[in-house]
Order: C-alpha cells, then structure tokens, then sequence
C-alpha cells in the first residue's frame, strides 16, 4: 500500500515530466556545478584540505561539459526562435520584438561557438582558437543577456504606465490588475535572474573581476529560478 503511494503520487509524475525536460535536467545539472563552484571556493578560504575540495571541481568541471554536450544543436532553437520574431506582423511593441531578436540572436552565437570549443575541452579535436571562441561566446551570452534584462526592464515600466490607466473601482479594473500583478512578477523575476547570470560572462572576458564565491552563488540562485520556472511549466 506504501509503495502503491508513492508510486502512483502526483508528486512523483510532475516529477518525471519535470526530468523528461531536457531543460529541467539542465536547470538541474547547472544548480549543482555553479554550487559546486561556489562551495570548492568557500572550502579553499577557509583552508580545507585539497582533498575535501577536490570532490567539488570535479563536480564544476564535469557538468560543466555534460551541460555543453546537452546543449548541442540548441542554437538551431535560438536561431528559429529569432526569425519568428522576425517575422512576427501581430500587434507586438516593436521594442519588445527587435530586443528579442537580439536575445535569440546572442544565444544562438553564444551556444554555437560553445560546441565547437566542446571538442577542443574533452580531447576530441584541438581547436587552435579555443580561447579566441571562449571570448566570442561569452560576449554574444552578454549581448543576448542584456537584451533580456532590457527587455525587462521596459515591460516593467509598460505595466506601470498601464496600471495607471486602470479603474481599481471598477471589477474588471480589478481583474486586469491582478493579472498585471502576475506579468510584473513574471518579469521581475527574469530580470533577477538576468543580471545574476551576467556576472557569469562579464567575468569571463575580463569587463569585472568576481571571484569564484560571488559567481558561482549568483549561478546557482539564478538556476534555482530556472528549476522552479520549469516546475511550474511542467505542472
């Protein structure tokens, strides 16, 4: 009987939707590296031995890989997302629609220069540009980032200016500014995760200079964003 609970618990079967996702795996996978990341780094200031350490960037080095080995071909998404927007003739804020465009765009670059640094980090095949392209990739997951946090930023502002235009006494006044509310939170809460993943590749080029314990607690809040987005997606 308690197995038959726990089998047949819905918690269990959001569960297996969630992890048939390859971006709840992902989510998954990036929450533990950038931990990992940031608990190898709290261990080696506070003087543990290299031992109790070493567990830790193993666990960075090799999902950072598995994670890139997921991804391939994910740029063909970004690519086809950037030509629907394109495309897009609806009644869209033209705004909106050209900093998704360059969203899709800087993701796409991004994670196609990353499969091809992939060979060159697990040993299939050196690419004499590996550092040049690590550079290139990080700058283009900057510029798809900024245009997400942009994106964000003015929807946020879009949702103030048309709150003001609502009636509060009125009952569809009310029901249009619950809904507001919704699309606020929604939007608050990619520009938080935004900006955290923005320590990632800023850092990476060399534009600021973070230590491992800022990023890698910046890279697992915004993982644990991406975790429970997805959650909810597969409810």
């Amino acid at each position: 009987m308690v197995a038959d609970a726990l089998v047949y618990h819905p918690a269990l079967a959001h569960y297996l939707r969630f992890a048939a996702t390859t971006l709840g795996r992902d989510k998954l996978l990036r929450t533990l590296q950038y931990f990992s990341r940031f608990y190898a780094w709290y261990l080696y200031r506070t003087n543990q031995a290299e031992s109790a350490i070493a567990p830790f960037n193993a666990i960075k080095k090799q999902f950072a890989t598995t994670r890139k080995v997921l991804r391939i071909g994910k740029f063909i998404e970004h690519l086809k997302a950037a030509a629907l927007a394109a495309d897009n003739k609806g009644p869209v804020d033209p705004v909106l629609r050209y900093l998704a465009i360059g969203r899709q765009l800087g993701y796409a670059g991004y994670l196609s220069l990353d499969s091809i640094i992939l060979f060159d980090a697990i040993g299939v095949r050196k690419v004499a540009a590996a550092k040049r392209m690590q550079d290139s990739s990080y700058r283009c997951w900057i510029s798809g980032l900024a245009c997400s946090a942009l994106a964000g930023v003015y929807t946020l502002w879009r949702l103030k200016q048309k709150e003001k235009t609502l009636d509060l006494k009125e009952g569809e006044g009310v029901v249009e500014a619950k809904k507001l509310e919704k699309e606020r939170a929604a939007a608050r809460l990619q520009l938080i995760s935004d900006l955290l993943d923005l320590t990632i590749p800023v850092s990476g080029v060399g534009l600021v200079s973070l230590d491992d314990g800022i990023i890698g607690i910046a890279g697992t809040i915004s993982s644990l964003i991406g975790v429970w987005s997805q959650w909810r997606k597969t409810a």
